[in-house]
């Protein structure tokens, strides 16, 4: 297994967040409801797979939460694989080119704000066409689990969402460094699999994720309003992913790799 080095993971991301820097808008949105809809299709995969066995996950609360982190990597697979806009995996990728000054900070509120958006699209239609209206959610225990999300994730209180949405996007992005390391598809997708279930697991905040479990949640009948939606969660695992993706992977790995080596006499 040819892998890349970290230096050489590091290096790559230059190009890769020029690109994104100056990407056509018209694309850029496109790209971005797509990697919302990938994300999404994680979702309700991890919903049916990790509530779908009551009887064994009721004695073994632990195997409910790997289940769903085994299935849910496939949003990232689909994402990373087929080049789509990812909010989270954009907190880190395009910083590496703003500390060596191959992009702006313009440019990077740009393509930020554009995929967040888009990807909040398209997990909304997702959750609307492809889930609510053919009733995938409609029969127990998907009925109950997902209500149950919508309001145990907009009832934590915000340090405490932020921290977990600051762990969901180091997972994230390691989870897109290490796709980056490999060239096969079975590389990369080993590469997202194992951050991913980690943070699945862990019950961690992910925004893009929580753009399709809340609504979908609030379609079905939880006790959430679309302020308590914004304020409680998406903006506290917002700002936490920002922090992961940006702070932990991007700029630690541009210091770390990107340094011109010091000088000596």
């Amino acid at each position: 297994m040819n892998i890349k080095s970290p230096k050489e993971i590091t290096d790559s991301t230059l190009a890769i967040g020029r690109n994104k820097a100056t990407m056509p808008l018209t694309r850029l949105l496109i790209q971005a409801v797509q990697a919302g809809a990938f994300i999404a299709f994680g979702g309700i995969m991890s919903l049916i797979v990790g509530f779908g066995f009551p009887e064994i996950t009721a004695a073994n609360p632990a195997m409910q939460k790997l289940l769903s982190g085994m299935v849910f990597p496939i949003g990232l697979i689909l994402v990373v694989v087929l080049g789509a806009e990812l909010f989270t995996g954009n907190n880190a990728l395009l910083i590496p080119a703003f500390m060596k000054r191959q992009c702006t900070i313009g440019q990077i509120l740009r393509n930020w704000t554009a995929v967040y958006f888009g990807n909040f699209a398209g997990a909304l239609l997702f959750a609307w066409l492809f889930v609510y209206a053919v009733g995938l959610t409609a029969g127990e225990p998907y009925h109950s689990a997902i209500m149950k999300m919508a309001v145990a994730k907009t009832s934590m209180p915000w340090t405490t969402c932020f921290l977990k949405g600051v762990g969901a996007n180091w997972c994230v992005c390691l989870a897109v460094w290490l796709a980056l390391a490999g060239h096969t598809l079975a590389e990369k997708a080993i590469g997202c699999f194992l951050p991913v279930m980690a943070f699945v697991a862990l019950g961690y905040e992910h925004c893009i994720a929580n753009m399709f479990f809340i609504p979908l949640g609030m379609m079905e009948g939880a006790e959430v309003t679309a302020g308590s939606f914004i304020i409680d969660n998406l903006i506290p695992a917002t700002l936490g992913n920002i922090a992961g993706g940006a702070l932990l992977i991007g700029c630690v790995n541009a210091y770390v790799h990107l340094r011109k080596p010091a000088q000596t006499n």
